[in-house]
């Protein structure tokens, strides 16, 4: 399967006491790379009836970047939904082809109509199966 991409730049507000990316913000990132995958690829039928929730991020920090330098997201899915949960995989890629952080996190669907954790039906998780 081809990753999702989408390009980042670090921001002086992005930037800790160390000068580099604070590790909030690499979070930050994983969530709105995953929102945009899920924006740019699931029906719109199931963009409105359906929202996502964070119920675990595991991250492996290889690196950072500095104020004014940009990395590449990379995110994918892997493996078949379980119940409710689908896990994503995401890679943050330098400017030389490194991978700097990979996380692993774990979401869970909610039924917006409900306010419920609802099952990923095959239709819904099969866009990003592709």
């Amino acid at each position: 399967m081809t990753p999702f991409e989408q390009s980042f730049t670090a921001h002086p507000d992005d930037i800790d006491a160390l000068g580099h990316v604070n590790n909030a913000v690499w979070v930050r990132w994983i969530q709105d790379i995953a929102t945009s995958h899920w924006q740019a690829v699931a029906a719109p039928e199931h963009i409105a009836a359906y929202f996502w929730v964070v119920t675990r991020h595991e991250i492996d920090y290889r690196g950072n970047i500095a104020g004014g330098e940009s990395v590449t997201g990379r995110t994918w899915i892997e493996s078949q939904p379980k119940g409710a949960q689908f896990d994503r995989r995401v890679d943050f890629v330098d400017g030389t082809g490194k991978v700097i952080v990979r996380a692993n996190t774990t979401w869970a669907m909610i039924d917006n109509a409900m306010g419920r954790l609802a099952r990923v039906r095959p239709e819904v998780s099969a866009p990003f199966m592709a």
